[in-house]
């Protein structure tokens, strides 16, 4: 009798135990969301998780906060999701194509590697770049960009957002395709980097076209050419990088949501679809248009094969331009 009650109270313990991980799914979100991001405020990428952050609390019914964590290009804040966030479903990254397929190659170690320390969401972005400068630049084209840039006097400097970012990669890419040397001045974020190219301190810059385009609009910035394949509705009149003289230059970044790996699949399930529901709304894309990216959103498995094809073929590119951190 004591044999088979002890055995009877056993098989009750673990059928709760094993229920409890399926109750706790099926309950999510019950609690706090917090979104990390992996850059300071101001950014574009800032602007994607906090333009995100009401629909996420409106649609899954508990708050969602965000959490700005820059510093190496995005790697602290990715890799504290990546590493130290409970596998649950309550942490966020606002994954960017930085840290998640270009830093991999461009740093010599990673604290995080993100094909397995991460699982893929969805993918929220893709976008192009536009080339830039102050209107005191006395340039009009890119072609006299690379003439002011080839000077021995030249003294020209490109922002980014910071090591690994895009924009960074952008800036080198030119450099060694044009044989030019615009110093690189990497910044804590895209915010801090477009100040500053607005206010004179730095003279050019690759940014995000949807971040840049209302300064450019208002005359504070002077667009010379947008790193896409085909030229930007937004700015017809502004050549691509092709097209203005460049040979082979494309470039584009991209954004997604992921989270600690090991999270449960109904958890990640849920994310993807209430994302893509968002992103299914007329007046939000509307919004999500309107800061230079069409509307993305997929499977979990799509974002996760672009992650993938996007580290073997961004890795190269920082191979061939022989980019490093500074």
């Amino acid at each position: 009798m004591k044999r088979s009650t002890f055995v009877a109270a056993l098989s009750t313990a673990l059928l709760a135990a094993t229920a409890l991980p399926a109750l706790a799914q099926d309950n999510y979100p019950s609690k706090t969301i917090r979104f990390v991001v992996p850059y300071p405020p101001g950014g574009p990428t800032d602007l994607m998780a906090r333009m995100l952050q009401s629909e996420l609390t409106t649609r899954l019914g508990v708050t969602v906060i965000v959490d700005n964590k820059g510093g190496a290009g995005g790697n602290l804040g990715s890799a504290e999701v990546a590493k130290q966030a409970p596998a649950d479903g309550y942490t966020l990254l606002l994954a960017a194509s930085g840290p998640m397929a270009v830093n991999p190659t461009l740093f010599r170690s990673m604290p995080f590697v993100p094909m397995t320390d991460l699982t893929p969401v969805i993918q929220i972005s893709a976008f192009p770049l536009v080339l830039e400068v102050h209107p005191s630049v006395p340039v009009n084209s890119v072609k006299e960009l690379i003439a002011l840039a080839q000077k021995p006097d030249s003294k020209l400097a490109f922002a980014s957002a910071g090591n690994g970012t895009p924009q960074h990669l952008a800036g080198e890419i030119f450099n060694t395709q044009m044989n030019t040397n615009i110093s690189h001045i990497p910044y804590r974020g895209a915010g801090p980097a477009l100040n500053d190219l607005i206010g004179g301190q730095v003279q050019v810059m690759f940014d995000i076209l949807g971040s840049s385009l209302p300064h450019i609009q208002g005359g504070k910035l002077k667009p010379l050419a947008v790193t896409s394949a085909k030229r930007h509705p937004s700015l017809p009149h502004v050549p691509t990088m092709i097209e203005a003289g460049v040979p082979g230059y494309e470039l584009t970044g991209w954004h997604g949501i992921a989270v600690r790996a090991g999270t449960p699949a109904p958890v990640v399930q849920k994310l993807n679809t209430t994302l893509n529901a968002i992103f299914s709304d007329p007046e939000f894309k509307k919004k999500w248009e309107a800061i230079g990216t069409p509307v993305v959103g997929g499977t979990s498995a799509q974002f996760g094969e672009l992650i993938r094809k996007e580290t073997i073929r961004l890795g190269q590119v920082v191979k061939n331009a022989g980019v490093t951190v500074d």
